[in-house]
């Protein structure tokens, strides 16, 4: 087990608890997570039952849990439910054998809820007060990968909601966790392997066999090794990801979005641009997108009412820019050197470029410290601010707010990212140029705001001579990105 230690600690603290009664708990998270392994190592450590629902008739799926409860008994004759119901009710008298409380576990909970759309509701009589009484300390664990479903089992007006004692959502790795997972110890190589793969242990493992870039020069191979390579898995697991979703039917639609917004089409207005539609038709695919966490939507720093789409998960960015426009060609064998060839500028300019920009981000919310930003951080955003002397509009890679003494929102710091450019003395100047027009505008408190500087190719000579007297002025290279504060 890798970084699961919090996650471990709370189903062991659901599954030991000695109540008499049963519990119910909630699983979910991103597809490829170790979700499964965890419950499964769960399951074994209490010698509870574990069952793994596939997609399938609800009769079908009767008998594989009538079978797996027999043997989980050791009875030779399996159970013949005709009905969840009774599923039900067997499942929730199984711990009155023993002397303290019984770990269940349903893995792919959707599944089987698609096709008896009833069973919520089952288990929550079952967990109600008559069902806690006839029944024994169940510890029943649901778990799914559909994040839209998951979300909503325990909310608004659900059968569920108000049962549960566990909610627990299993997190990707972030990007110095996935470094320590794939055992990458460049900073340059773990930020290149990490904005293709992302943080999600599945694809260091069984979808790669463990296969790693050995140094700089092997990421190139290793991309034609394992992800422009029509033989293994990662080649079309962009596309089993939008598949897997059962609240994605226009899939269409729904392709189009993601493409969208991997060339570089952050707003509402962009994405409908760039698919010949008005903005108003892509509401509920947007909505969609975001409740299976394909997508999220953040607000602008500077514009509450504006906001950008970005896509959550790299390898489906890597698919959609650089694969997708490609895909006749890499499936004739042969063929994916040469589309690597000439997509090294995509690569750069939509794929590297933008995910450094969110890791940047993300170093700023977590990891930078009080001392580096001049305050303690409340939220991190990214956001345009106006010139209008220029007619003009800067992006602002990174606007880091916190709190005066007074309880006021003030921005800490503001900061630009470029991963293949090395930032000197115009880039602090270009900063404190946007700087001084938040302060003119008069609507964000900024009477310290410092300058971040974050490049993946360092800084200049008179750059660094200036930062080393300039607390104001934060450089943040790739060896700071993943191992300071």
């Amino acid at each position: 087990m890798f970084d699961r230690d919090f996650e471990w600690s709370e189903l062991v603290r659901f599954v030991t608890y000695p109540g008499p009664e049963a519990t119910l708990g909630v699983v979910s998270g991103r597809r490829r997570q170790g979700k499964t392994f965890l419950l499964d190592g769960i399951a074994r450590a209490t010698d509870g039952f574990f069952f793994a629902a596939s997609e399938a008739t609800e009769a079908e799926s009767l008998r594989q849990y009538g079978v797996a409860m027999a043997r989980f008994e050791g009875r030779t004759v399996p159970y013949r439910f005709t009905h969840w119901d009774e599923a039900v009710e067997a499942t929730m008298h199984l711990a009155t054998a023993r002397t303290g409380p019984l770990t269940v576990v349903i893995d792919e909970f959707p599944f089987l809820a698609k096709a008896s759309p009833e069973l919520p509701s089952l288990l929550q009589r079952a967990l109600g007060p008559q069902g806690r009484r006839e029944g024994g300390p169940v510890r029943l664990l649901l778990c799914g990968s559909a994040l839209s479903f998951m979300g909503n089992l325990l909310s608004g007006t659900a059968p569920l909601r108000g049962r549960a004692s566990l909610e627990l959502i299993v997190p990707t790795l972030d990007f110095r966790l996935a470094a320590d997972f794939w055992g990458i110890t460049d900073p340059r190589l773990a930020m290149l392997v990490n904005s293709v793969v992302g943080g999600t242990p599945a694809y260091g493992r069984e979808f790669t066999l463990g296969d790693v870039p050995a140094d700089l020069d092997d990421f190139g191979p290793w991309i034609l090794r394992n992800i422009l390579n029509p033989g293994r898995p990662l080649f079309r697991e962009a596309r089993f990801l939008l598949a897997e979703e059962p609240d994605l039917r226009d899939t269409a639609l729904y392709h189009g979005v993601l493409a969208a917004i991997a060339q570089g089409n952050h707003t509402r207005g962009g994405i409908a641009s760039f698919l010949e539609r008005k903005s108003t038709d892509l509401g509920h695919a947007l909505t969609v997108l975001e409740d299976t966490g394909m997508i999220s939507r953040e607000p602008d720093a500077f514009h509450g009412k504006r906001s950008a789409y970005r896509i959550n998960e790299p390898i489906l960015t890597f698919y959609y820019a650089l694969m997708r426009p490609e895909w006749s060609d890499l499936e004739r064998p042969g063929q994916a050197e040469s589309v690597w060839q000439r997509s090294h500028p995509t690569f750069r300019s939509k794929v590297i470029g933008p995910h450094f920009e969110q890791l940047c981000r993300t170093w700023t919310r977590w990891y930078a410290s009080p001392d580096t930003l001049g305050g303690q951080r409340t939220r991190v955003e990214s956001g345009t601010v106006a010139d209008t002397a220029a007619r003009a509009s800067h992006e602002v890679d990174v606007a880091a707010f916190g709190r005066d003494e007074d309880g006021r929102e003030t921005l800490l710091a503001i900061g630009e990212a470029k991963w293949n450019e090395t930032m000197g003395f115009g880039h602090v100047q270009r900063l404190e140029h946007i700087r001084d027009l938040i302060r003119a505008r008069g609507t964000v408190n900024a009477p310290a705001t410092r300058l971040l500087c974050f490049s993946g190719a360092g800084f200049t000579d008179d750059l660094h001579a200036r930062a080393a007297h300039d607390p104001n002025i934060q450089l943040v290279d790739l060896e700071r990105l993943y191992k300071g504060a």
